[in-house]
């Protein structure tokens, strides 16, 4: 059954003659596609991942009652609870939502007419480009209103018009989610992994005191990488992702919030073939260099490491792409940098603890279900530097509580000579293990190479 036999169905957009101006007209919609794709949701839970990857948000959706279903269907989600008509129907009844969105019956009806839940990603493209087109003729509608108006200066309003047709279609894609090169990459048996790793339980970090002492990162684990601005929280994480993927072939993750695609490129170039950042950066390359980045390339060009660089990330898109990820190409570790730039996507919390503290459960679910570790970094709050020796605590971790109760393990960051650039320790980085599940709490000492975006042993 086509999404258009469906509509015939239900009340849909009303014809319009030639008589009928574009703002007299329905706003552009698909009833039929919203509906079979909330269908799809309540069927199957990889339809539920991968319809939130496509939607933008509840906005999407053109009847307020499918906004508020597709949010309910995403709390549930997020806690981690089975989604159907019943489990459905008891969230909405909870809420005082269900009378508003047509009662039981309607759950049920949008269930029936699912010709199939595999064809979700489909029906939510369908939802989500009538959305942009309802954006188009909003910003249309304004941009006509600017015109008529004739007030400022035009180059102004141009400007500002241009900006509200691109804030339309600034929605993240399959695009965001690029592996280093192009070339696609399959996964490796995990079984192969384990043969390089020295009898380790888990993925090794590259850190030969961080290994003994962990084993290695297991499947499921969350870990939490914590410290104040500038410490160096994503050189680690990158560092044991680069480990992962460039050194161990295994598919790694990275969500990065805060640098972009090249960026973070640069840091691995500088980092795996040990030349100055300050070099990449400024495009002044010795003949030296290049020849070392030059031998570092292969490996590079090989590594399945992907990298998504999205703005203003919701857990529940993450999730959603990191399950994709793993489906298509294996995947061996997730890194989220960071914690605090990420927003939930479903309800709007009461406040930024509260949303913290939804992501933080939801990080550890994504752990769980796709049986993997997760490097989450966190800022730490100004603790520290009230301090006299300004180590940092678990304490510190800023606003919630949830980091600290949900992770298995949390590593808290901390340099001397970010303090003191006179101390006797400059170069050298602490690891404090302040929670440790199942193992042995310590501090872990490794030496700082900054200017080539790494940690290294101290012993290298």
């Amino acid at each position: 059954m086509s999404t258009r036999q469906l509509a015939g169905q239900h009340p849909a957009v009303a014809s319009e003659g030639p008589g009928v101006s574009a703002l007299e007209r329905m706003p552009p919609q698909d009833i039929a596609a919203e509906r079979t794709v909330l269908g799809c949701m309540i069927l199957s839970k990889d339809a539920i991942g991968d319809a939130a990857e496509v939607l933008e948000g509840p906005s999407d959706f053109y009847r307020p009652a499918h906004a508020t279903i597709y949010l309910a269907i995403l709390d549930m989600y997020g806690r981690d609870e089975p989604v159907d008509p019943i489990t459905l129907t008891a969230e909405l009844t909870r809420s005082g939502d269900l009378d508003r969105v047509g009662g039981a019956p309607y759950l049920h009806d949008l269930v029936q007419q699912v010709p199939s839940a595999s064809h979700a990603e489909h029906y939510a493209t369908i939802v989500r480009e009538r959305a942009v087109f309802r954006g188009l003729v909003d910003a249309g509608t304004r941009i006509l209103q600017w015109g008529f108006a004739c007030e400022g200066d035009p180059a102004e309003v141009a400007d500002r018009a241009q900006s509200a047709l691109l804030s339309v279609v600034d929605h993240g894609g399959d695009t965001d989610v690029l592996p280093l090169s192009q070339t696609a990459f399959g996964g490796l048996a995990a079984i192969e992994e384990r043969s390089r790793t020295k009898g380790l339980r888990g993925l090794a970090t590259g850190f030969t005191d961080v290994d003994a002492l962990t084993s290695g990162l297991l499947p499921g684990q969350m870990v939490i990488v914590a410290g104040r601005p500038s410490l160096g929280k994503s050189t680690l994480a990158l560092d044991i992702a680069r480990h992962v993927s460039v050194k161990n072939t295994v598919p790694a993750l990275f969500f990065s919030l805060e640098m972009g695609r090249q960026e973070l490129m640069d840091k691995v170039f500088a980092a795996e073939a040990g030349i100055s950042l300050q070099h990449i950066t400024s495009g002044q390359m010795s003949d030296g260099d290049w020849d070392r980045l030059a031998r570092r390339m292969p490996a590079i060009q090989k590594a399945p490491l992907f990298i998504d660089d999205t703005e203003s990330l919701t857990i529940m898109e993450a999730r959603a792409k990191a399950r994709r990820i793993k489906q298509r190409h294996g995947l061996g570790l997730v890194v989220v940098d960071y914690v605090q730039l990420m927003r939930h996507g479903g309800r709007r919390p009461d406040s930024r603890q509260e949303e913290v503290t939804e992501i933080s459960r939801n990080i550890k679910l994504m752990a769980k279900e796709l049986q993997v570790p997760v490097i989450a970094l966190c800022q730490l709050n100004r603790g520290p530097e009230q301090r006299t020796d300004r180590k940092p605590q678990l304490s510190d971790l800023r606003e919630s509580g949830a980091l600290e109760q949900d992770a298995d393990i949390v590593v808290l960051i901390h340099r001397e000579d970010a303090y003191e650039p006179d101390s006797a320790r400059a170069g050298e980085t602490d690891l404090v293990f302040a929670k440790h599940r199942g193992g042995a709490k310590a501090t872990i000492t490794v030496a700082a190479q900054l200017h080539m975006s790494r940690f290294k042993d101290m012993a290298a």
